[in-house]
């Protein structure tokens, strides 16, 4: 168990490698409140080895603003994407929840679109090439563009073509030349990555066929709100995107906003359909069905937000007095699951090396590695039955009721998990 004590974690902030806009990421209007402040994290994916345990990491501010000219909510410190994502973790296959998502995402583009045979696909931060493998068995030709180096380089020797570099207009140049423009342009869980979104949207707009589709998909800020899902506020996740802002925004780029649905991954998303402006597509009626829901919860206000803040200190205040409780009767806690959102949620929470002995992970990239900061140990899933804790904190929380049935054998023997979000649950 790591020998970090509440009082050595790092506090201080740091502006290496990060610096802070002064505008709206979508409007670049100047109207910007504070309606948020999370507790300064490590990035979320900064998990270290043991070798490193002794440096203190840099911590970045948690600030959420709301712009008040197009209702956009969105940090505004921007840590350099090649720290981000040059030596990224995460990969989507190791998720059977997620490869089973994007195959019904797959057939969902080809029967909704019909892409022609052998026509091109490109995926924005296509990551292990999880989603591009789906529509390749549509005999269609795909090729992804990601920055993560290692990543890339497995999604190439797995037979999937792909690109390590960030999605720009010079790049979109460069595929529309040697492939052709792409039937179906694929983004998913990245939009909300970029700090220069509006190049993106120039680069989307020059690949795309005249009759072809951007798909994208966005944790969404109405589960956020509806769901008290802050833990999808880190670093990486630059906006919490909402229809109301996003409409606007691509008619800004020449494009054309013209379906939206409610999917629900990552705790609830967004998924959107983009088409060149004037293509041959009409809008949805979903659109503006969208758009009246936000105004009804009150998404297009910075208030809204002031309250959510509020909501989230109950929460915490409710975990803490539990986790406390069982930790003064002798009870051993651990925590299942290391995604990018355990960062905010175990800092925020305080959630810290005397209340979480280790967290088990299965994706093996994260395994014999520490924390972000607080660097509490994650080892292969195996060890819950090894060293067999009373209580399990799921920190994937949305893949809580997957790891409950899987683990049946857990609670079978005494164990018990507690869910934290969207309310406190013991299972």
């Amino acid at each position: 168990m790591s020998s970090v004590s509440r009082r050595s974690i790092p506090r201080s902030l740091t502006l290496d490698n990060s610096y802070r806009r002064s505008t709206c990421r979508l409007c670049e209007g100047k109207r910007l409140s504070n309606v948020l402040s999370l507790r300064a994290t490590p990035l979320a994916n900064a998990f270290v080895n043991q070798e490193a345990l002794g440096s203190e990491q840099p911590v970045y501010p948690l600030d959420v603003f709301f712009c008040e000219e197009c209702g956009h909510l969105q940090l505004l410190d921007v840590v350099d994407p090649r720290v981000l994502y040059q030596h990224y973790v995460y990969v989507s296959g190791t998720s059977p929840v997620f490869v089973r998502h994007f195959e019904q995402y797959a057939r969902n583009v080809v029967e909704r679109f019909t892409p022609e045979k052998g026509s091109l696909v490109v995926e924005i931060g296509s990551n292990d090439g999880t989603l591009l493998r789906c529509f390749k068995e549509y005999h269609l030709r795909v090729l992804g563009v990601d920055p993560a180096e290692e990543i890339t380089r497995g999604t190439i020797e797995s037979g999937i073509d792909a690109i390590s570099e960030f999605f720009t207009p010079q790049l979109a140049r460069g595929i529309r030349t040697k492939h052709g423009p792409a039937s179906v342009i694929a983004a998913n869980n990245v939009i909300a990555h970029i700090d220069d979104l509006g190049s993106v949207m120039v680069a989307v707009r020059d690949l795309l066929a005249p009759h072809g589709v951007f798909v994208f998909e966005v944790s969404y800020l109405g589960d956020v709100f509806e769901k008290t899902l802050f833990d999808t506020i880190y670093h990486e996740h630059l906006d919490y995107h909402s229809v109301i802002p996003l409409e606007a925004f691509f008619k800004r780029w020449g494009l054309e906003l013209i379906e939206v649905m409610r999917v629900d991954t990552h705790g609830g998303s967004l998924r959107g359909v983009v088409q060149l402006a004037g293509g041959p597509r009409p809008v949805d009626a979903s659109v503006a069905i969208a758009m009246e829901r936000e105004r009804e919860l009150g998404l297009d206000k910075g208030d809204t937000f002031r309250a959510f803040a509020g909501h989230i200190e109950g929460i915490r205040d409710e975990l803490m007095a539990l986790l406390g409780n069982l930790r003064r009767t002798g009870k051993r806690i651990a925590g299942f699951g290391a995604p990018a959102k355990m960062t905010t949620l175990m800092y925020h929470l305080e959630l810290e090396p005397d209340v979480i002995d280790f967290i088990v992970d299965d994706s093996p990239l994260k395994q014999g590695l520490y924390t972000p900061g607080m660097h509490i140990p994650v080892v292969p899933t195996s060890e819950l039955y090894v060293r067999r804790p009373d209580y399990v904190v799921i920190l994937a929380w949305n893949f809580a009721p997957t790891i409950v049935q899987k683990h049946a054998a857990f609670r079978d023997a005494g164990g018990h998990f507690i869910i934290p979000l969207p309310k406190v649950e013991i299972v």
